[in-house]
């Protein structure tokens, strides 16, 4: 048995998905003229109360469309210094947009109240100018932490009081929204610019969509196009989507529990120091002594199991559509059988 931990970018279409894949009907969507790509950006739209959404390739393109759209340059984009626009994204803020970052160390990820107001810089001309919040829900380097709307309301109402636009990296919002019981259209109606993820823990092959006003949506659009996001029979792929949007957002909930269920195994362990939060799918450990995470990867490994290191002695689990109970079941026989 072969089982992988190593990110919900692993999942796999399933047959059904495929099935809708394989009938989609398709066009050129450069000329906006491919009918499943407008469907698929509409009804994210609408389930998140947005005026327009575009699809991208990845989560990385919604995010820095966002920033391009949010900012000119020289300004400056606040955010938790976990998050994933400045960890996983090549620094590419800086070459597209001609913005830096200000980053804020918050807790798991996570910007805490009052932390928004204390980074705005005041205006002078030695300063960037402070134009732009991202935050992320879930965050990935914090453990797939979670922020309630109430936690992000807050946030949101701090940025706008010093005239900051906001943004969300909402790549696993679903992960979140299965566990919070929140809506999408409180999420949609709070912020100005959404990204989400459709090929991690929804299933899809590819594809991110970047969710807001018309107007920047059709900036976006060009944008897009100018750095090469243009695609053309992309219908293929947005039935991947739309099949995920409709049918695969309620299991996440089996996800996040599978992650938990590792989490309480891990956590009495010998080699194990502590084990992070555990909320959503996302399951992050501490190694104890002098064991270091490529050894124990390794061990893993002879046993079919893969995942990654997020640091020298920290390991990421990472439950998807392609993990299943007696593959948990698995993962824990071999763990309890480590040394």
């Amino acid at each position: 048995m072969q089982i992988n931990l190593t990110s919900d970018t692993a999942t796999k279409p399933t047959g059904a998905m495929l099935k809708a894949m394989f009938s989609a009907e398709v066009g050129d969507d450069v000329f906006r003229q491919d009918p499943t790509v407008n469907q698929l950006e509409t009804v994210a739209a609408e389930r998140f109360g947005m005026e327009a959404a575009l699809f991208c390739p990845s989560g990385t393109m919604t995010n820095q469309l966002a920033i391009k759209c949010h900012t000119v340059a020289l300004d400056e984009v606040i955010a938790e210094e976990k998050s994933h626009i400045y960890q996983y994204e090549g620094g590419v803020y800086s070459m597209l947009s001609s913005v830096s970052l200000n980053l804020i160390k918050g807790e798991r990820g996570k910007i805490l109240p009052g932390q928004v107001a204390a980074a705005v810089k005041p205006r002078y001309d030695w300063l960037p100018i402070s134009k732009l919040l991202v935050i992320e829900n879930t965050c990935n380097k914090g453990g797939g932490s979670i922020y309630t709307i109430d936690e992000a309301r807050t946030l949101v109402q701090e940025a706008r009081s010093s005239g900051l636009a906001v943004h969300l990296d909402g790549a696993r919002l679903f992960n979140a929204l299965v566990e919070t019981k929140e809506s999408p259209t409180e999420w949609g109606n709070l912020f100005d610019t959404i990204s989400i993820c459709l090929s991690k823990g929804l299933g899809a092959p590819v594809g991110s969509l970047l969710l807001g006003p018309q107007e920047l949506i059709d900036r976006a659009r060009r944008y897009r196009k100018v750095i090469g996001g243009g695609m053309r029979q992309a219908g293929y792929l947005a039935a991947a989507g739309i099949y995920a949007l409709d049918h695969h957002v309620e299991r996440l909930a089996d996800d996040n529990a599978r992650a938990r269920r590792l989490a309480e195994a891990l956590a009495p362990l010998p080699f194990v120091a502590a084990v992070e939060k555990t909320e959503t799918n996302i399951c992050i450990f501490h190694l104890a002594g002098e064991l270091m995470a490529a050894d124990f990867l390794e061990t893993l490994a002879e046993h079919g199991i893969q995942a990654v290191a997020f640091g020298p002695q920290m390991v990421r689990f990472t439950t998807h559509l392609g993990v299943t109970d007696e593959m948990v079941d698995r993962v824990i026989e071999v763990l309890q059988g480590v040394s």
